[in-house]
């Protein structure tokens, strides 16, 4: 589905990032989310070239996107949104206590023990290529992304899912694999780029997609 206008859920977005940013943005996670289980939201754009709206930082402590706001609740950080979505409906969040478990612990791996290391060797490649320090810096970042890669492909091994079905935890770790992008770096894990492609096949993710990048303009106003 489209953004919809007047939906009572709405979500924080950009206007306007970098081309190699485009559909990596930190609001797609919630899109697809929402996408998965037919929730109607709302978009609420900002310009990422600009201060933010005053008062922003009332809303999201660190004055970044997204934001979550449905009636009286407002969340912030995607790995809450997700749980809070998954709390909803049970096909992104298993109602048995063990798989529910599973899945939360899958999503915090993504954030946490995933993330900030293929993050860093995003930020070397792509804001600091021809500073000297990063060209000493990425062997080392590329070899400790590709350890934490290892240990997602090991424990994938020939599953569809992380778990026994897609969950958050799925979501949020794609959308964490997806950083790497630039690269050719998940592609060396045959059973990760199958995984990747798995849930890039899925119509939730292709409207989410879709939808966050037609929100994008060529210049922030």
């Amino acid at each position: 589905m489209a953004p919809t206008p007047g939906a009572p859920v709405e979500i924080t977005a950009f206007n306007w990032v970098p081309p190699f940013a485009r559909g990596l943005v930190r609001d797609l996670r919630v899109r697809w989310a929402c996408e998965e289980i037919g929730v109607a939201y709302r978009v609420r754009l900002l310009d990422s070239r600009a201060a933010r709206p005053k008062g922003y930082v009332h809303e999201q402590p660190f004055e970044q996107i997204p934001i979550y706001r449905e009636g009286n609740l407002q969340l912030f950080e995607t790995g809450a949104i997700l749980i809070h979505l998954g709390e909803k409906d049970e096909r992104l969040l298993p109602r048995e206590p063990i798989g529910r478990a599973r899945a939360i612990s899958w999503l915090c791996a993504a954030l946490n023990s995933v993330e900030p290391a293929l993050q860093n060797l995003a930020a070397i490649d792509l804001f600091y290529t021809d500073q000297q320090w990063a060209k000493l810096r990425r062997p080392g970042a590329a070899e400790f992304a590709r350890l934490k890669l290892s240990r997602v492909a090991a424990w994938l091994g020939e599953k569809e899912w992380l778990e026994d079905r897609f969950t958050i935890g799925d979501l949020m770790m794609v959308t964490v694999l997806r950083i790497l992008d630039h690269t050719d770096m998940v592609a060396a894990f045959p059973n990760l780029a199958d995984y990747q492609a798995r849930a890039k096949a899925r119509p939730a993710f292709r409207a989410a997609l879709t939808a966050q990048l037609a929100d994008f303009v060529e210049e922030a106003a």
